[in-house]
């Protein structure tokens, strides 16, 4: 960060509480996805919260105001006490929504998180074919548990929500992922634009969409919403770097949601650690309304006092909030300058440009994610 980029306290009123925490209880995970969003260095099962701390931080979000916990990762499964977690979330009144590739989950732990008050079940898919989706997962297998996990969900009568995460080398099969969906009974689908962060960026040959295909999909999605409606609810995250505007990164930052890493800190979001110059509280050291209420990286951007023009009067503030603030980081080198995602940034056509030629790219084979996978891209 330059001189002028470091972040400010700049708070007119207090914070209406958080509504959502992402509780990311394990960075272990059997896939190697090449678009992981965790960070580049993991953190280490030692490092990790115990049962009795991850329990601490459930009881205090559900007195901050939480309602929404959704229990994350890398894989939620690898954490052998994920029914007990689970239980304890529900019995604080927070409802509980497992993030999860399925791998690592039987029907008999489907019955058991059933049972223990589990009220929602989000599933990953890397393809619409048992070819596609392994390689990009890099678990030889992984399709087919899938499918199972679904049936097992739906068995028990657990709300199944499928994610599908697209890019320049699934974008094609969007229609047999809704067709998917629909088949697997899940009652919505989350069609997510890979965000170049992380693992992602070292892939962006590999998965950057040009133009035409995400025009494609941004028509697909909103005829697709019209045909399915009743039946399927289609939520879509468009590519950034194809957009005129950003789109609002949280909701506004430190606004209405907080992440809790497998180590116990405490982020204003998933990818905030990227940013220069903010210091993170550890929920093993400050409690966790201090720290939404107190905490310095969470003031750094509340509001809109620390925007600079075109963003302080720009009539888009209230909707996107600036946008994305690591976005800004990692694309201009600071967290206060315009997201380049935005029409009005000076960066914004060689950011289109750079994602256009990228796009175009012949794609080369998969960086996977931490480790060597058990399925190859050919």
């Amino acid at each position: 960060m330059n001189e002028h980029s470091s972040p400010a306290r700049f708070v007119t009123q207090r914070p209406a509480p958080p509504i959502a925490m992402l509780a990311e209880l394990t960075h272990r995970c059997p896939l190697a996805c090449p678009y992981c969003s965790n960070p580049l260095e993991l953190t280490r099962a030692s490092e990790e919260l115990s049962t009795v701390e991850w329990i601490e931080v459930f009881r205090q979000a559900a007195g901050l105001g939480v309602l929404h916990l959704h229990l994350s990762g890398g894989e939620p499964a690898s954490r052998r006490d994920l029914v007990d977690l689970t239980r304890a979330a529900a019995g604080f009144g927070l409802y509980t929504n497992l993030i999860t590739s399925g791998i690592g989950l039987t029907e008999a732990r489907i019955t058991e998180l059933a049972d223990a008050g589990l009220d929602h079940l989000q599933l990953s898919l890397q393809g619409a074919t048992p070819e596609k989706a392994d390689v990009v997962g890099g678990y030889a297998g992984g399709f087919a548990r899938k499918i199972a996990v679904a049936g097992w969900t739906r068995g028990v009568g657990i709300p199944l929500t499928v994610n599908a995460v697209c890019h320049k080398q699934n974008m094609r099969e969007l229609e047999a992922m809704v067709a998917l969906a629909i088949e697997l009974g899940a009652r919505r689908i989350e069609i997510a634009t890979v965000q170049f962060h992380g693992w992602a960026e070292r892939n962006r040959l590999a998965l950057m969409p040009t133009h035409a295909q995400v025009e494609a999909a941004n028509a697909f999605v909103a005829e697709a919403r019209r045909r399915h409606e009743g039946v399927l609810v289609i939520d879509y995250v468009p590519a950034d770097h194809h957009s005129s505007y950003p789109k609002a990164c949280m909701g506004g930052w430190g606004s209405s949601g907080l992440n809790v890493t497998p180590s116990g800190r405490v982020l204003p979001c998933h990818a905030a650690e990227t940013i220069n110059g903010l210091t993170f509280d550890n929920v093993r050291e400050r409690g966790l309304a201090d720290i939404w209420y107190e905490g310095s990286a969470f003031n750094a951007f509340r509001g809109d006092d620390w925007m600079r023009e075109p963003c302080r009067s720009c009539a888009r503030k209230h909707i996107d909030h600036g946008g994305c603030r690591c976005q800004a980081m990692a694309l201009a080198g600071d967290a206060r300058a315009t997201d380049p995602v935005c029409m009005h940034s000076p960066l914004h056509a060689a950011l289109a440009a750079a994602a256009e030629e990228d796009g175009l790219a012949e794609p080369p084979a998969f960086v996977y994610r931490g480790r060597q996978p058990s399925i190859q891209s050919s």
